[in-house]
């Protein structure tokens, strides 16, 4: 563990851990406990892979009723809880701690219903965002977020995220797609919120836990709108010298009143890394490019991109390459879909999740080279730039504590740049570990109190997903953090 605070492990739960374990053996049998120290060692981290903690125990359930009696176990016997769905938070969502139990949904992964004329599916959260559209592809329908993760990512880390995805700029993320879940709460109790409606009666609860980072409960089943797949789709690739011309080229797309499906952004450094591993033909020459993908009929395709090739044009496109094959349109993709993986085989990376109004993006590309430079850093930056959610991949060596501490400073600073020209800390990776302090840049104290009430009430003594999201001064003020 390196510069990110985390609370001291309360030493009376690690002496009771076997007294512990034994108790959520009797709830979950078998398999479904884990308590070696090499089959814990899978759960250490997340996909901020800089930090990891051994957690006390792993709970695997399979039904919800489970999920209920351990989490109801756990606050009877006061132990944290750490829920996990892939583990494939990139903001330390899911990262442990020593006197924690781990509950993962792994095991919870069926499709319970499709209900094809109301345009509902409703699924375990343990199934993958991949596993969804595939489980409902063969009559024509799909489900519109789409992380990069998706191969992997569950539905319930995408609810606890608000996850998005390149296709969420015509679709909405999850939020605009959830429209219910069966939640329960710390002391065990099975709640239905939302349902089959598009607007559920009461207080809109869904909206609070959607996006909460698992602060307030668990989301062991959903309720998730599907569409029909559209009659085409087409994407085009543009070339441009520099970034902000690229980011330039968004913003009078988005204002000239076009809605592609989705606006993708790749700067040099990562074309050429993700040119090496996909070999999806991207421009080399090119110091950014732009992945723009529109839906429609033949008709409407051609006279969409051709609007949009006019606009990328006007503002120095130096090239473009439109998909004329269901081939072409996947290798086109290809390289984004891949482009985190293929970062990871030439270096370690920190992925930052600022969110801006796309119409600041030039300015605010040319600050994050700025402050990356500053600390001699490279950044790769491979975003979702029609809603202005930035992904800067800053690159460092884990192995060497002042290049991570450099790349924290780096990723600090470009946070702050978003908010101050009116954007905020995350857009879809949550603020977890990773930018929990910074919580008090974008927000007021009184803003982050009422916060923490809305936790207190879900959660009275604060054993769901501890030490995440809110600063840890605000909740130990002279408590002593290890780093």
């Amino acid at each position: 563990m390196t510069g990110i605070a985390m609370p001291a492990a309360d030493p009376r739960i690690l002496a009771r851990r076997d007294e512990i374990v034994a108790g959520l053996r009797a709830l979950v049998p078998g398999e479904g406990v884990i308590v070696s120290e090499d089959e814990r060692r899978a759960f250490e981290t997340d996909a901020l892979t800089a930090y990891r903690r051994m957690p006390l125990a792993v709970v695997l359930p399979s039904t919800t009723e489970q999920v209920a009696a351990v989490l109801a176990f756990c606050d009877r016997e006061g132990v944290p809880v750490v829920p996990r769905g892939a583990g494939t938070s990139l903001a330390g969502g899911a990262l442990p701690q020593e006197d924690a139990v781990v509950i993962g949904v792994s095991k919870m992964a069926r499709v319970l219903d499709v209900d094809l004329a109301s345009r509902t599916m409703r699924v375990q959260t343990g199934i993958t965002n991949l596993g969804v559209s595939a489980a409902i592809a063969h009559e024509g329908f799909f489900y519109a977020p789409d992380p990069s993760s998706q191969l992997a990512c569950t539905i319930a880390g995408n609810i606890a995220m608000n996850s998005g995805g390149a296709h969420c700029l015509k679709y909405g993320v999850t939020t605009n797609n959830l429209m219910g879940v069966t939640f329960v709460t710390m002391r065990g109790e099975i709640v239905e919120i939302g349902g089959d409606a598009m607007d559920a009666p009461g207080l809109d609860l869904l909206g609070v836990i959607c996006g909460s980072e698992g602060q307030f409960g668990m989301v062991t089943e959903a309720t998730l709108r599907i569409l029909p797949m559209a009659e085409g789709a087409r994407p085009i690739l543009f070339g441009f010298e520099t970034s902000e011309a690229a980011g330039a080229a968004v913003a009078a797309v988005l204002g000239a009143g076009i809605v592609p499906v989705a606006i993708e952004f790749m700067d040099k450094i990562a074309i050429d890394i993700c040119e090496d591993f996909a070999h999806a033909g991207y421009p080399r020459d090119a110091g950014a490019l732009l992945i723009v993908e529109v839906e429609g009929s033949k008709v409407e395709l051609d006279e969409q991109l051709a609007r949009i090739e006019a606009i990328a044009r006007q503002h120095g496109a130096t090239s473009s390459r439109q998909a004329s094959t269901a081939a072409e349109a996947a290798a086109i993709w290809k390289g984004r879909k891949s482009a985190f993986g293929a970062m990871g085989r030439i270096s370690d990376y920190i992925c930052m999740d600022g969110t801006i109004p796309t119409g600041r993006l030039p300015e605010v590309l040319h600050r994050i080279t700025e402050i990356c430079d500053a600390q001699g850093l490279k950044v790769a930056n491979i975003f979702h730039a029609g809603d202005g959610n930035l992904h800067p991949l800053v690159l460092y060596d884990m192995n060497d504590p002042v290049s991570l501490a450099k790349a924290e400073e780096a990723g600090e600073e470009i946070l702050r740049a978003c908010v101050e020209v009116g954007g905020c800390l995350t857009g879809e990776h949550g603020v977890g570990i990773e930018k929990r302090e910074l919580m008090t840049v974008q927000f007021t104290h009184v803003e982050l109190a009422q916060m923490m009430r809305v936790k207190q009430a879900f959660d009275p003594n604060w054993l769901m997903n501890p030490a995440k999201v809110f600063p840890l001064e605000m909740r130990f003020p002279s408590h002593k953090a290890a780093a």
